[in-house]
């Protein structure tokens, strides 16, 4: 089969503003970015605001594996599948960091015959969204060291400062760094240190605001530090939150594309999943949802991660009410579940099989705990066994749930008819009885209990005394009652990587506690998640190229 950048790349794309014309879009309510990529004006939606929302399907998985689960690829071969069977869709997803791109993952825009377009543009600068965010991110950052160095009427604690710098690339070196060498003309030297854009608190807030003005005072709101009295120190001290708000004015517009099969796409926002509440804008999802009669979304990761901050961060902040969730799973993975090495993954074993099962089961609970209706895609893969894929579905139907088999990778929207028509079976005849997981009123360490023992299944949670002093002096600060965001490991569901399938009898531990007050959590810390990756030994970048027509090539 061709590649993903080949099949991209012959793909016959109309132009943006017909796509626009299939929900309703005039010209006049577009900027253009070229013939094939334009962001949608904010006071649009007001104008449809007397539309009725849309049904609302969320694409989540089982947790994450080398073997691969397909999720944005199943996200947007439904969509086309949707559109395929008579159904208005429109799909709204993250857009792809460059770390990432350039790193070990490659591009994030679907795969085979299940991709949004122009793929290359996606994948890379895009619309510059990610770069206003990091040029936004980095303003304040300058401000809180040029503030200190011109005397310092804050009274800035430079070793309480807990707002780093930001870069979108994957690069280790500048994890931990120290600014301000070269004598006093440079500033006062400090430790410091580089995110990756995407785990910018910045991008978070970005993706949560629902209009300019809201994400004006989100980011007043972030906190940068602490003075020397232990007061917390925000952008708004500094009067830079609207100069930031400047820089973001058109990276806050969602971005419309297409799919390879012409399906309306908006991909808008990219915050990590492990770090974040990983999911798209909620300017994105609420224009599908005004624009098309089903909206087809995603969140990061495994269940575990991106579906619970969709449903008890992302859901509360928009007010959303998610009406089905699509769980999905592949035979390779669950068999990595059941212990099977990656090198012996095209070997039939339903006995591995069985065992993997386990992790579906629980992420099958996770989702019904909020009370949405699921249905189970099983993302085929060619070395897939009749008895293999029979175990599953006999599974599925035992647990109560649909299940559908997708073939979108190879098949585009062909291959998922029969995943489309179940998820219309369920948004027809399954009533969604959708509710969060806690009262984000609840003390602190009730709230990550309740995750831990409910969606991870732990026993319990031992937290660092660190993590214990943060809690008390959040409570004081008047940060109790916000979500938390929880931030660990995507490859299991405990926060211990090496434990695959359904692990039981451990404990979460919290190590720290950090507030984004703009974004408006708590961002839990149960482990060494990076929020700046490194690059691989190999990484993708090396077979990343371009010809003297400006073809681009190696881009997965």
């Amino acid at each position: 089969m061709k590649s993903d950048i080949q099949i991209a790349q012959e793909a016959k794309m109309e132009e943006i503003t017909k796509i626009a014309e299939k929900v309703g879009l005039e010209e006049d309510d577009l900027e253009l970015y070229g013939k094939y990529k334009a962001k949608v004006k904010l006071d649009v939606l007001k104008r449809l605001s007397d539309n009725s929302d849309s049904k609302l399907v969320l694409v989540t998985a089982i947790t994450p594996t080398p073997a691969g689960e397909g999720k944005t690829t199943t996200t947007v071969g439904l969509g086309q599948a949707l559109n395929r069977i008579g159904e208005n869709a429109v799909i709204a997803i993250r857009e792809p960091s460059l770390g990432p791109t350039m790193g070990i993952k490659g591009g994030a825009a679907g795969g085979g015959y299940a991709q949004v377009i122009p793929m290359e543009d996606i994948n890379l600068h895009f619309t510059g969204d990610i770069h206003a965010i990091g040029v936004a991110h980095n303003l304040l950052a300058a401000a809180i060291d040029n503030h200190i160095k011109q005397g310092n009427e804050l009274n800035i604690d430079p070793t309480q400062i807990t707002f780093k710098r930001a870069l979108d690339m994957n690069d280790r070196a500048l994890r931990e760094t120290i600014v301000g060498l070269g004598g006093t003309i440079n500033g006062q030297p400090r430790e410091d240190g580089f995110l990756i854009t995407v785990a910018s608190e910045i991008m978070a807030i970005l993706c949560l605001a629902n209009d300019l003005m809201e994400l004006k005072d989100k980011l007043g709101k972030i906190v940068i530090g602490y003075s020397y009295d232990g007061e917390s120190i925000t952008a708004h001290d500094l009067k830079v939150e609207g100069a930031m708000t400047a820089l973001l004015k058109d990276a806050i517009k969602p971005n419309l594309v297409q799919t390879l099969e012409n399906t309306p796409a908006f991909i808008h926002g990219g915050p990590f999943a492990n770090i974040a509440h990983g999911c798209n804008s909620v300017m994105a999802t609420k224009f599908s949802m005004k624009l098309g009669d089903i909206t087809v979304t995603e969140a990061g990761f495994g269940a575990d991660l991106g579906a619970e901050k969709f449903y008890n961060i992302k859901s509360r902040f928009a007010d959303l009410k998610p009406d089905a969730t699509v769980l999905v799973a592949t035979i390779r993975a669950l068999k990595m579940h059941g212990g099977v090495d990656l090198a012996d993954l095209k070997e039939e074993n339903l006995e591995a099989l069985e065992a993997g099962m386990e992790n579906l089961e629980k992420h099958i609970e996770n989702v019904h705990k909020f009370g949405v209706p699921t249905v189970v895609a099983i993302n085929r893969f060619p070395d897939d066994t009749e008895k293999e894929l029979a175990l599953v579905r006999k599974k599925c139907e035992k647990l109560g749930v649909n299940v559908a088999l997708s073939e979108v990778w190879a098949k585009g929207g062909e291959g998922g008819e029969e995943l489309a028509n179940a998820v219309v079976d369920v948004l027809e005849n399954e009533k969604s009885q959708f509710e969060f997981l806690y009262d984000e009123k609840a003390p602190i360490k009730d709230k990550i209990e309740k995750i831990a023992k409910e969606i991870y299944g732990a026993d319990g949670v031992n937290y660092s005394d660190t993590a214990l002093g943060q809690i008390e002096k959040y409570e004081k600060q008047g940060y109790a009652d916000i979500p938390v965001c929880m931030a660990k490991t995507q490859s299991s569901i405990s926060d211990n990587p090496s434990l695959k399938g359904r692990p039981s009898g451990f404990k979460i531990n919290v190590n720290e506690i950090n507030l984004s007050a703009g974004a408006g959590f708590l961002v839990v810390m149960t482990g060494p998640v990076l929020t700046m990756p490194g690059l691989p030994k190999r990484p993708s970048a090396e077979d990343i190229d371009i010809d003297a027509d400006g073809k681009i090539s190696g881009l997965f």
